[in-house]
């Protein structure tokens, strides 16, 4: 019986086209999926020189691989994983390896870990962003967890990432659950820069008045500049694209409900545990949540008119590289409120997570990847404490020529009714996070008044209560 290096549960299409993209590069594959016809469309597309099986049952799939077997899940978060392992767990054995692939939260990755290091099965969680063609020829990957495990298969990993100067865009980001919790602040990053962009487009478009093809043609632009990033690129993309049956540009046909999988709100949660502000991010889940009250929403359209499209391009030149720069800061506040988390979180759950690694990893193959990223990852190899990207000499330079760009969009959208959450949530971060007189000291005193919670003072060491009604 032919003996197959690594296996796959799941062949949705991530499963399918990580499978694909290991076969090209010489590793002979199994998958699993309890639906047989999806083990079918697999076998459909292996090509004669694939050394690749595809099954519907578990002892089938088991008994073909390896010895140490090594078994990556790709099925949906939450119980569906614990369902998959318990499946496979009565045929697998000890030194057998399992990697959790999908976006799980990290808390979970922690329990099923030391759930499996009891049966003395190596388990690690290990992010994956990309998308379908990632998955297929290239995606970036954050594995995390059990270091002995990853070791064993870090050549098939670095195989088949992304590459960029011939580097693999996978790296052992640390103890734990440090793989899932690294993907899980990538996904965060990318609600608010992707939040970023649909703002950008909505004040172009209802607020500037500017034509569909002229939007097009910025994104474009802006994709062979500092904004250099894949969502610039599909945006470019999108922007352009028309419907088959209407000749109409399909953007203009997409209803305006956004769906999330909770990925967002689980960075925004876990960063209000630690205390961290990720405001762009906050806002992100929020707009999100916000646009699936569509009926609450034209309700209120109705009992609040307001005269959209108030704002001027008088030099249309000059307005658009006023807004390249405005969304380049925020994208720049963006990231460095999510990399501030993994600092963060990284001292507060011990997962040893090197910063510049990320970086250095995000910059091909995932969803966030930009031209900004290779900056963000120098800035780390200088100072690897780096608490915030702001922080850094050569980005606070960026941003301090930038910001005016910043004030002057909120501004405009503010005067023409456009909502730009993000935005605005990026401008007041950079504001808060740059004054070191905030207003707090009136809230420590309103704490002390109504609970008798007590007060710092700038004047003398110690905690303070004081009668504020004698």
């Amino acid at each position: 019986m032919e003996q197959y290096e690594f296996g796959i549960v799941g062949l949705g299409v991530m499963g399918r086209n990580l499978l694909l993209n290991m076969a090209d590069r010489g590793f002979a594959v199994a998958g699993l999926d309890l639906d047989p016809l999806k083990a079918k469309v697999l076998a459909s597309e292996v090509s004669p020189e694939h050394h690749i099986k595809g099954v519907s049952a578990v002892l089938d799939f088991v008994s073909v691989l390896k010895k140490p077997r090594a078994i990556l899940l790709l099925v949906p978060a939450g119980k569906a994983g614990d369902v998959a392992i318990a499946g496979l767990l009565p045929s697998l054995e000890e030194g057998d390896i399992i990697i959790d692939g999908g976006n799980t939260y990290f808390s979970d990755t922690d329990r099923r870990a030391m759930e499996l290091a009891k049966q003395k099965i190596h388990f690690f969680g290990m992010g994956i962003s990309g998308g379908e063609k990632g998955a297929r020829y290239g995606p970036s990957m954050m594995p995390g967890g059990d270091k002995v495990a990853y070791e064993r298969l870090r050549p098939v990993f670095e195989a088949i990432a992304a590459k960029v100067n011939g580097e693999p865009c996978v790296a052992y980001m640390g103890n734990g659950s440090a793989g899932h919790y690294v993907k899980m602040v990538h996904n965060g990053i990318e609600y608010g820069i992707m939040q970023l962009i649909a703002e950008m487009y909505d004040l172009m478009k209802r607020g500037l008045g500017l034509q569909d093809g002229t939007i097009q043609q910025a994104f474009a632009a802006w994709n062979n500049q500092e904004l250099q990033s894949y969502l610039i690129e599909i945006t470019a993309d999108i922007l352009k694209k028309q419907d088959a049956e209407t000749g109409q540009l399909l953007v203009n046909l997409i209803a305006d409900r956004a769906r999330s999988k909770g990925t967002g709100k689980w960075t925004s949660q876990n960063a209000m545990d630690l205390q961290v502000p990720v405001p762009v991010i906050d806002a992100a889940v929020m707009m999100r949540d916000l646009s699936s009250h569509k009926e609450q929403r034209v309700a209120a359209a109705d009992q609040f008119p307001l005269a959209i499209g108030n704002g001027q391009a008088n030099d249309l030149d000059q307005t658009i590289e006023q807004l390249k720069n405005a969304l380049y800061i925020a994208v720049i506040t963006t990231y460095a409120q999510g990399m501030a988390q993994l600092q963060v979180a990284s001292q507060t759950y011990g997962y040893g997570i090197d910063l510049e690694q990320v970086a250095r990893i995000w910059r091909g193959g995932c969803i966030i990847r930009s031209q900004s990223l290779e900056t963000f990852r120098m800035a780390y190899n200088k100072n690897p404490q780096l608490a915030n990207l702001l922080l850094d000499e050569e980005i606070a330079g960026i941003v301090r020529d930038k910001q005016n760009d910043l004030r002057w969009l909120v501004k405009l959208a503010v005067d023409s009714g456009i909502p730009v959450a993000g935005f605005m949530a990026a401008l007041s971060y950079f504001d808060a996070f740059r004054s070191a007189q905030l207003p707090t000291n009136l809230i420590q005193a309103q704490r002390d008044y109504f609970g008798a919670h007590q007060y710092e003072r700038t004047d003398r060491e110690g905690v303070f209560h004081t009668q504020w009604d004698e």
